[in-house]
């Protein structure tokens, strides 16, 4: 088998804050395999973003990092200067769709001057290939060429949000994170965002992507394989259809029956909400971080932290319930 290409090993990241250090990534393993779209769910707050952000070795204060390795197509990112990563990484082999993208437009610049910018900081291209490259982009993914020279305030939030996609892919690189790229959108936008990503990696247009969502469901329309993220933790993974159609972890049933889906079991049941909130990341909850919500918890997971340890291959849950002989 082909090396995956990205590995993030046993990575801590803490914000130091004067109350305390923030744990938002606190042990985490992560593989993103060749030619996969990889989900990474969880509520607001568990530390998808951060984890993101240290995988593109974007660690700046107060964020800081505190022990792993990121290994992308067998470059060691977290070893390379801040000038290194911007010139050879970003945007080159690795591209970014922020969070709220959609307000992170300069609404005085048309869509072509930020691209302009993006384009020249890793290449001196000249306008005439920096057009010549959207016009075959665009054309490629079946956007309106014209809406380069448009405004932010004149695109619809869909179109700004596909357009965005586009642009990211300019230079080609291997993969793309899109972080959170469906909120705020009705459900026909997100069809056609979804629809768009999955075209941009089946054309080859990149290789992989790592899609984050609180929106568990969505996964099960584009992802390969899922992480589920909770309080800076990993806690279950595997593959997107085996995790979310019969979930190990409570709380990631807890997500899926957050949400209504189109399956009949889905309305019969309802919608049941996850009970209290997030534990603080400045001092989580000893033993298991989810226990408090969790309603099998048992007095194991009051006193130690479960392991994520691997059910099968390919699969793994962070859960006494099936760690056979402590829970017995």
């Amino acid at each position: 088998m082909a090396e995956p290409l990205l590995i993030g090993l046993n990575l801590r990241a803490f914000y130091r804050l004067k109350m305390g250090g923030v744990r938002a990534v606190d042990g985490v393993d992560i593989t993103v395999p060749r030619g996969s779209i990889v989900g990474l769910a969880g509520e607001s707050g568990c530390g998808k973003t951060t984890l993101v952000n240290v995988l593109l070795a974007n660690v700046r204060p107060p964020l800081e990092l505190l022990g792993g390795s990121v290994l992308l197509d067998g470059l060691d990112v977290l070893k390379m200067s801040r000038e290194e990563v911007r010139k050879k990484v970003w945007g080159v082999k690795v591209s970014y769709v922020p969070q709220a993208a959609l307000n992170a437009l300069n609404p005085t610049k048309r869509i072509i001057d930020l691209i302009r910018d993006a384009v020249r900081q890793h290449t001196p291209a000249t306008d005439q290939e920096i057009v010549s490259m959207c016009k075959r982009r665009f054309e490629e993914l079946n956007l309106p060429f014209d809406s380069i020279y448009r405004y932010p305030h004149e695109l619809s939030g869909g179109m700004r949000q596909r357009v965005i996609i586009a642009t990211s892919t300019l230079l080609n690189p291997q993969l793309l994170f899109v972080d959170e790229p469906t909120s705020a959108l009705d459900v026909s936008t997100q069809k056609q965002v979804l629809r768009m990503l999955l075209d941009i990696k089946n054309d080859r247009i990149i290789d992989s992507i790592v899609f984050v969502t609180h929106e568990l469901p969505l996964l099960r329309q584009i992802a390969s394989h899922v992480y589920i993220m909770y309080a800076g933790k990993i806690v279950e993974y595997g593959p997107a259809e085996e995790i979310l159609l019969e979930p190990q972890h409570p709380y990631t049933k807890a997500l899926m029956y957050s949400v209504m889906t189109p399956e009949p079991e889905s309305r019969q049941r309802g919608i049941i909400s996850i009970p209290g909130e997030p534990p603080s990341l400045i001092s989580p909850p000893p033993g298991c971080r989810f226990h408090p919500r969790c309603p099998h918890a048992m007095d194991i997971c009051r006193a130690r932290e479960p392991a994520l340890v691997e059910l099968r291959s390919g699969v793994g849950v962070a859960c006494f319930l099936h760690h056979s002989k402590e829970a017995a």
